[in-house]
């Protein structure tokens, strides 16, 4: 309520009883004693009515000042007076508003069972409030939030309302937004993975006797290579043109992408034709674009599957899609197929390593790293050392990395994976460096999910930091695959800022790209991993010698380090070193081994001794 004038004070009564007395007090000394009370009476009064007119002028002021817009009714809703953020945020005058009743801002919206509860709500509780739909002056509706207070006279009689609203319009917009991005892709306008689902599921549950669902999983071949070609702009374009291409070659049915070059396409038919259909879908989609002048035709791998016969649970449709695909890209590029039950089979295994897995992760004593050197040619020496991960299994023993990484990066479990490796990595370096031992770069692998998702810059300085291990100590491996990587997008400046940190770059299983020379001039890298690939060969594959010996010589152009990687034999060691290759890894020199095995062969002085050497070739031995 408002602050009010009071006569309940002491000095105030007194004067009105000696203001009624003073006619009938006998002498003049008690009129002039009354005189003073009353005097002291005026005063207090005038004292009240000042501090009143105070406290009334700062409500004023703050009712300016607030970004909320206040009306103020009478008993009979009539509005008194408003703040000028009313007339913001209505577009009223308080002159044009001042005696109307407050439903002049009704926007129409509400059903009176609305406002029942509305007003039913504010004579039982003496408040409400909600969201309502009000109108403004020029004639657009809007939505606030209102707050009513119902105020009380002496009597406890409803004597004004006042109201606090605030204007939410943008807050609804950004809601609206928000469900927009939860169900839409920004880039092409179509349905995204979450709305796709739905999509599926209402098709799947209307389905009528004789119909079908063919769905088609569709995942353009090298996109990066437009992207780095004609840059991120363009393709973005070429990716929102296929997508609309797409939607008018199925008409009716349903187009969405899943992100990055994946889009998937579901139609309703009582047609048996799943594969003409999935054959015409390729041939049109296949017809070249017109791109900055160019012709460009895309490639294209696809996965396909039809319900009922496939399954009829979306989320096991999307699951058997996405087996078909990756079976064919492993057939190689602009490849399709269609789900078979034996991918299936594949896919329940492959499910229950990746439940392993998690389980690994989470209690992290079935993961390990082992351990191999890497080796300079000229003398054997230890140059650095590679952490390798390995998946100890309580059931199936020792795990490939070539069967649980890809598993991991399909599920989502890479970031976490790799977080792993950087700790427990660390933490062994820590070790290393506390007791003295090993003053060479530790090398782990980052995986392009690392890149892609994870925050690897953050987590590897605050590792580093926690451990007290200075950052040269960490070398890191991408390999080829990562920066070709579609998802990854730009990663050459997130290279830059690794390097700064510290830490030197190594390209792993270099020579199994796709444009490795083109762009190794521009990459931050300090050093070169070529393949093994390369090596198994040497010296009589002439064609590896060829490739190995330009590798070496374009690296010493670039003033690059080359470690070759799968040295085994003699023969492939000599032959390096006469082409000039200055460091080596294999298992000539060392298998990967536990950390305790590799500290035990350093105690006897024997890692830097080639394994299959003969007796008669030095060695040198370890200070």
């Amino acid at each position: 309520m408002w602050p009010s004038f009071s006569l309940n004070r002491p000095p105030i009564w007194l004067a009105l009883a000696a203001l009624a007395a003073i006619s009938w007090l006998p002498s003049v000394s008690l009129r002039l004693a009354a005189l003073g009370i009353i005097l002291l009476g005026v005063v207090d009064a005038t004292r009240q009515v000042r501090a009143e007119h105070r406290r009334r002028r700062l409500c004023e002021e703050t009712l300016k000042l607030s970004e909320d817009g206040v009306v103020i009714s009478d008993a009979d809703n009539r509005i008194v007076a408003v703040n000028p953020a009313f007339t913001q945020i209505t577009g009223y005058d308080v002159d044009e508003v001042r005696g109307q009743d407050t439903s002049v801002l009704s926007s129409g919206r509400h059903d009176k069972a609305f406002y029942d509860r509305y007003w039913q709500s504010l004579h039982t509780t003496g408040r409400w409030e909600g969201e309502i739909w009000n109108q403004r002056k020029q004639g657009d509706q809007y939505p606030e939030w209102l707050r009513v207070q119902a105020c009380t006279d002496e009597r406890g009689r409803i004597s004004h309302y006042v109201g606090l609203f605030t204007d939410i319009s943008r807050h609804k917009a950004r809601e609206q937004d928000l469900r927009r991005i939860g169900f839409e892709d920004p880039l092409t306008g179509l349905p995204n993975r979450r709305r796709l689902h739905e999509l599926m599921t209402s098709r799947l549950r209307h389905l009528r006797a004789g119909e079908g669902l063919d769905m088609a999983l569709i995942d353009i071949d090298g996109f990066k290579a437009v992207n780095d070609g004609m840059g991120v702009e363009v393709g973005d374009r070429l990716l929102a043109r296929f997508g609309q291409r797409l939607a008018r070659y199925v008409a009716g049915g349903v187009v969405g992408r899943l992100g990055g070059d994946e889009f998937l396409v579901i139609r309703t038919t009582t047609f048996d034709d799943h594969q003409k259909w999935v054959a015409d879908l390729r041939s049109h989609m296949s017809e070249p674009f017109e791109v900055e002048g160019a012709s460009l035709r895309l490639g294209l791998s696809i996965g396909s599957c039809r319900a009922p016969e496939d399954g009829n649970d979306s989320g096991v449709l999307f699951q058997r899609m996405e087996s078909a695909l990756y079976s064919a890209k492993r057939h190689g590029r602009n490849h399709d197929q269609r789900f078979r039950p034996s991918l299936d089979m594949v896919g329940s295994r492959q499910l229950g390593l990746v439940n392993d897995l998690r389980t690994a992760l989470a209690k992290g004593d079935q993961l390990e790293l082992h351990y191999q050197t890497q080796h300079y040619l000229e003398d054997g020496t230890m140059s650095g050392i590679e952490a390798l991960l390995r998946w100890r299994h309580p059931e199936h023993g020792m795990i490939s990395p070539g069967d649980f990484i890809p598993i991991a990066e399909r599920h989502g479990l890479m970031v976490p994976l790799g977080n792993w490796v950087v700790d427990n990595a660390i933490a062994q370096l820590a070790k290393w460096h506390q007791a003295d031992i090993f003053s060479v770069p530790l090398w782990i692998n980052i995986s392009a999910m690392q890149l892609i998702q994870g925050d690897i810059e953050s987590h590897l300085t605050a590792a580093l930091k926690h451990h007290g291990v200075p950052a040269w100590k960490l070398g890191l491996e991408l390999t080829e695959s990562v920066l070709l990587d579609d998802r990854a997008g730009d990663i050459y400046p997130r290279m830059e800022t690794l390097q700064n940190l510290g830490h030197q770059i190594a390209i792993d299983d270099f020579g199994t790209g796709y444009s490795s020379l083109s762009y190794l001039k521009r990459l931050p890298v300090d050093k070169l991993k070529l393949d093994r690939a390369f090596v198994r060969h040497l010296p009589d594959d002439r064609e590896d010698a060829a490739i190995t010996g330009a590798v070496l010589t374009m690296a010493r152009g670039l003033d690059l380090e080359v470690v070759a990687e799968g040295v085994e034999t003699e023969t492939q060691r000599r032959f390096l070193l006469q082409q000039g290759c200055p460091q080596v890894q294999g298992f000539l020199f060392s298998r990967p081994v536990a950390a305790d095995e590799l500290e035990a062969r350093w105690n006897q002085e024997a890692l830097y001794a080639p394994v299959g050497i003969d007796e008669s070739t030095p060695t040198v031995q370890s200070p």
